[in-house]
Parts: C-alpha cells; structure tokens; sequence
C-alpha cells in the first residue's frame, strides 16, 4: 500500500512540477505549485519526517505560495499571459537540465556511501534546532544563513519584475 502511495505522490510531483514550468497563466503556476508542495509534504510523512513534513506544509504550501498568490493579486496581473517560449530557450532548458541529470547520476555513481559509525542523531525538535544554528562540523548555520540571502535575492528580484514601468 505505501508503494502505490509513494507512486501516486511521485507521479503528482512529476506532473504538477512540468504544468508549474509551461503554463501560460501565472496564478495556475501558483496552484500548480502548492500541489508539488503539498505532495512533497505527504512523501515526508510517509517516511516518517514529521516536523519536516510540518514545515514543508505550513512554511512553504502555506506561507509562500500564499504570498506568491497575494502578490500576483495585489499587482493585478492574475489575468496576465506569459510570453511564450523561445525555441532557443527550451532547447537550453533541456540542454542544462539534461546537464545537471548527468552531473548528478555521475556524483551518484562514482561517491563511495559507507555505513557511519556516529552515535544516532537526535531528531527531536530541540536536536534540529540546535543543529541549525551550530557552528560546529556538524552545524548548518552557514547554508541556513546562505539560504536567506537568496531568498531575500529572490524577493528583490520579484518586486522589480512585479513593479511596472510607468510611461
């Protein structure tokens, strides 16, 4: 049963994710995406990552896509078609995706994966937290730290794009 779960989950993600890329209507993108969200969240529960599944649910399907879908709304665009899509840019699409499919199935393919020995690490929600913000080996404060700057980037870059030229 969780095999056909985990199928259903896949193919959701799969589809969602190329309708998210090729429509045309931007609020669709939106919904669209709060699918994959939202199944990617259920993939976590299935394997028994439930405060990851929590905040993939209530960070990214709730929080994001509810400020993307306010911001298309406020900057009235809803009704707004996206330009189609050069022939030259899909075939750079494939090209670097094709690309980045090999890098990976070749990282994949020659990383030596050896059984760790460490002490079992601790998932409760006090252990993620202390790793997040540990500067130790173990520690993740600089991809945390890293991961804010793009995305505040990213919020930059969604105002210009969103702002419109006045003539």
């Amino acid at each position: 049963m969780e095999t056909i779960i985990f199928y259903i989950l896949s193919i959701v993600i799969l589809v969602f994710s190329v309708l998210t890329v090729t429509t045309k209507k931007i609020l669709r993108a939106a919904v669209y995406l709060l699918f994959v969200l939202g199944a990617t969240a259920g993939i976590y529960f299935m394997f028994n990552y439930n405060f990851l599944a929590a905040v993939q649910l209530t960070v990214y399907a709730g929080g994001i896509v509810v400020l993307i879908i306010f911001s298309i709304l406020l900057t009235h665009q809803i009704n707004t078609n996206l330009d189609k899509i050069n022939v030259k840019k899909i075939a750079l699409g494939i090209v670097s995706s094709g690309l980045g499919i090999f890098l990976v199935l070749s990282t994949l393919n020659n990383f030596q994966f050896v059984a760790s020995n460490n002490q079992a690490t601790d998932s409760s929600i006090h252990g993620i937290g202390r790793a997040l913000l540990s500067y130790s080996d173990n520690g993740y404060i600089l991809p945390f730290e890293v991961i804010s700057v793009l995305l505040l980037a990213a919020m930059i870059g969604a105002i210009v794009i969103a702002k419109k030229e006045e003539a």
